[in-house]
């Protein structure tokens, strides 16, 4: 039966509206089970037949591991109250995902996109970026590429500090997609702590109503500007539970695989840090750093999903 039809026969069932990203839980990962939508909510049904319900209009996001399935119905129920479904493999590789690309509207996609192709503007976010990183002003007269290298450099040195604090025996950091085996475990405890970021960091994106291929310091990939906002809080979250993981890990001191110990670190991280409440604000600081004026709005346009004082996540459809 779809949804309209159960609509019409339940008339005291709703249609599903999106909850503010600030409002919601982070992420919740699924294994080894069918996501499918029953009476207009969504449910996990296992192989022993259990049935679990999920608040999907509650959660930024949905990791699907390996063993699970999902219905058409499920995937468009998702996408209507805004929550992300991404598809990840062994190794947090993310394959595909069903959200909302460049949200309902189109003013603050242009204004992305307006600041990206101009050379100054471009270089005033990038190095909002490095101060919001770091805490301290990027230093003067240098390029993005010189920046690039400055902040690849800083990194390295919070990885090996990080790793001595946790007694983790680092080399560099390097894995293979295709080979989750051939990581080490503190680069395969670093592989799941970045998808659990880049997965709520792009919910944030696509809630925002931003395209998340049209980065500032990140160019050339799919999930550019992602790379750029879940930089911003990386060292600050994953990357230390990361490593403290990775220590108990070949200390013998987990009693569960590494990789779930990282996601389950990192959902509590998100919530001590209130990250979902930082994601947008910072989406918003940065843009606006750099200095060009946002593009008038369309008396046609779409509304947004929330009033500003609310929210301020424009990219949600009704």
């Amino acid at each position: 039966m779809s949804d309209g039809a159960r609509r019409k026969d339940m008339p005291g069932l709703a249609p599903p509206r999106p909850i503010p990203l600030k409002d919601r839980a982070s992420l919740i990962f699924v294994e080894r089970a069918r996501l499918d939508v029953q009476d207009g909510a969504f449910v996990a049904i296992n192989a022993d037949g259990t049935r679990t319900q999920i608040p999907v209009g509650g959660l930024a996001g949905i990791m699907l591991e390996p063993g699970a399935r999902i219905s058409h119905a499920a995937v468009s129920l998702a996408a209507r109250v805004g929550t992300l479904i991404t598809w990840v493999g062994e190794a947090g590789v993310r394959l595909y995902s069903a959200g909302q690309p460049g949200g309902a509207r189109s003013d603050r996609l242009l204004w992305q996109a307006r600041i990206a192709l101009d050379d100054a503007a471009r270089l005033r976010v990038v190095r909002r970026m490095y101060a919001l990183r770091f805490g301290e002003d990027a230093p003067s007269r240098r390029s993005i590429e010189q920046l690039r290298g400055i902040e690849g450099v800083r990194v390295r040195e919070s990885y090996r500090h990080l790793a001595a604090q946790y007694g983790v025996k680092w080399n560099r950091r390097r894995y293979d997609p295709s080979d989750w085996e051939a990581s080490d475990m503190p680069n395969r405890c670093l592989s799941a702590a970045t998808a659990c970021l880049h997965g709520l960091t792009e919910a944030a994106v696509l809630a925002a109503g931003y395209a998340p291929a049209i980065g500032f310091l990140h160019t050339g990939k799919p999930l550019s500007f992602v790379y750029d906002i879940a930089d911003l809080f990386k060292l600050k979250t994953v990357v230390p539970e990361a490593f403290r993981i990775a220590g108990l890990a070949e200390k013998g001191r987990l009693d569960m695989a590494p990789d779930r110990a990282v996601r389950l670190a990192c959902r509590d991280s998100f919530r001590r840090e209130g990250l979902l409440g930082k994601l947008i604000p910072a989406i918003e600081d940065v843009l606006s750093a750099g200095e060009l004026p946002r593009p008038e709005v369309p008396k046609e346009a779409m509304p947004v999903a929330f009033e500003e004082g609310q929210s301020g996540d424009p990219g949600h459809r009704r």
